[in-house]
């Protein structure tokens, strides 16, 4: 704003004293003294304003005035309460240093002249900004020449002096204005509250309390009708502040910055692409039972764009289903982003509802854990996924070679199911938890074998023979979706009631509890050691 605009607010009423040329000088900000020399407090551009109390007497007025005029101050509001009037030596000295004086009533705060020049500051130095943030749009849709997000989070610190940081889904830092870290564990906290927010289906920005500060959060490329749908792949901008204060210029101005934010996410997106067809054709390529040679040429082309250390890196597989009742979401995607966002490194395909990553180690890396992978970002995925969803995700072993991708496949898939069958939101299992079943079934000895499972699942069978049901059949299927009512039954397409009967049965010719963790997995072994003819 000008100096100018302050005459031509009739509310103010205020007059001004010495510096009519100067009346168009720009203001950049305001400042309330009674120091002697407050130069160290201005940066330039102020409009200063004072209630005279450092003045004693004639010759006091020339030494305060050199001091602002040296500091570039643009202009000063003198209060009249204090003194009655404003001296005049002080408007003598004004008028020969050329800087602009007004008189202020005592009907008329300084708070509210305060409130007036940072509202009409901020607003156009929103506009000169979002100018700004327009041109670095159009540099970074062109390449990486405009700097990234990080300088576009810079321009927030720079002209508004805002500390904004981007934010992955589950809190892992992206960029931040100069830099500068979050306290520790404030990023997984601010995902958390978002988390919770968009699986509410709260749209738009909201606010968070961490650690005694308050953050807005902006959602960056959030999927404006269902905001789940972008759950786990989309990015979080926390600036602090509370912009429940803001204009509605301002506000603008931030979603023009998330929006601008979104590209370089869509750029990253994009990037992926050929990671997941190489990802897909691995996983198919194993399941089908292929040659390990046609696999691990797909394998050695993958693991150069995966940043691999090496020519030959171990691999590791993680399997996760992500779960939800609305048909809307494509689970399966959503799990797809899920393993992006934790294993950066790795490849991620997705069918039937599971996700699968394939994960390159360097000979200097620990193998993955079920546990490392979680229990970072636990709390912010349990609050993203509501009281409706659920997480659960297996990890294999790592395996030297193609020869043996096959195996590790089978190994996650079979962790993960060991991690449903417990219960729980989210839900990891590791290969080291199969050793005592899955892996030790060939050695099982054949009679062993057959008094195991015909004590489970002859009952069964014979009911079956009776009735032409398919009692077995449907606890095989039950099983292979993780114990989902909904999810089974869409399977075999039964009503969930015909699904309920049916296990019901089950549990009552054998009498065991399927809803028991330990009755699930004898049933599950008992399967595997009589696989259907």
């Amino acid at each position: 704003m000008r100096l100018r605009t302050l005459l031509e607010t009739d509310a103010f009423e205020l007059r001004l004293l010495a510096g009519e040329a100067e009346l168009d000088r720009p203001v950049r900000g305001v400042m309330t003294t009674d120091l002697r020399d407050p130069s160290r407090y201005l940066r330039g551009g102020e409009l200063v304003l004072t209630g005279l109390a450092w003045w004693r007497g004639p010759g006091d007025a020339e030494p305060f005035v050199r001091v602002l005029s040296a500091a570039g101050a643009a202009g000063l509001a003198a209060g009249e309460a204090e003194l009655g009037s404003v001296p005049d030596d002080l408007t003598t000295a004004c008028a020969r240093l050329g800087l602009p004086l007004f008189a202020v009533g005592e009907e008329l705060s300084f708070a509210d002249l305060t409130e007036f020049v940072v509202r009409r500051v901020s607003g156009e130095r929103a506009g000169d900004l979002a100018a700004v943030v327009d041109r670095h749009r159009r540099l970074m849709s062109a390449g990486p020449a405009g700097g990234g997000p990080g300088a576009v989070l810079d321009l927030l610190g720079s002209d508004l002096d805002l500390w904004a940081w981007l934010l992955s889904a589950t809190g892992r830092p992206i960029a931040a204005t100069g830099g500068r870290p979050l306290p520790a564990g404030a990023g997984g906290a601010l995902a958390e509250r978002r988390l919770a927010a968009a699986s509410a289906g709260h749209r738009g920005p909201s606010r968070a309390v961490v650690g005694g500060e308050v953050y807005s959060l902006f959602p960056v490329g959030e999927d404006e009708t269902d905001p789940r749908r972008t759950l786990l792949s989309g990015w979080l901008l926390a600036v602090r502040a509370d912009a429940g204060d803001w204009p509605a210029e301002r506000l603008d101005l931030l979603d023009g910055v998330a929006r601008l934010v979104a590209t370089e996410r869509d750029r990253q997106e994009a990037t992926r692409t050929v990671q997941r067809r190489l990802a897909h054709e691995v996983v198919e390529l194993t399941t089908t039972g292929a040659p390990p040679a046609e696999v691990a040429a797909r394998l050695r082309v993958a693991a150069p764009l995966l940043g691999s250390w090496g020519a030959d890196p171990e691999w590791q597989v993680v399997a996760a289903r992500v779960e939800w009742p609305d048909a809307g979401i494509d689970a399966g995607q959503v799990g797809r982003a899920l393993l992006e966002e934790l294993l950066p490194g790795a490849a991620v395909t997705h069918g039937g509802g599971e996700a699968v990553a394939l994960t390159p180690l360097p000979a200097r890396d620990d193998p993955l854990t079920a546990t490392a992978v979680l229990d970072p970002v636990r709390a912010p995925l349990s609050a993203g996924l509501g009281a409706d969803g659920r997480l659960t995700l297996g990890v294999s072993a790592a395996v030297p070679s193609a020869d043996a991708l096959r195996g590790a496949l089978e190994e996650a898939r079979h962790a993960r199911r060991v991690a449903a069958a417990r219960g729980g939101r989210v839900s990891g299992a590791g290969h080291e938890e199969l050793a005592s079943h899955v892996l030790l079934l060939p050695f099982v000895p054949d009679d062993v074998r057959r008094a195991f499972t015909a004590r489970l699942l002859e009952p069964l069978r014979a009911y079956d023979r009776r009735h032409r049901s398919e009692l077995v059949p449907t606890l095989r299927a039950f099983l292979a979706a993780d114990g989902s009512w909904t999810r089974c039954a869409a399977d075999l397409h039964v009503h969930v009631n015909t699904l309920r009967y049916r296990i019901g049965r089950v549990e009552h010719l054998t009498g065991r509890d399927l809803a028991r963790l330990e009755d699930r997995l004898d049933f599950f072994l008992a399967l595997r050691l009589d696989p259907p003819s």
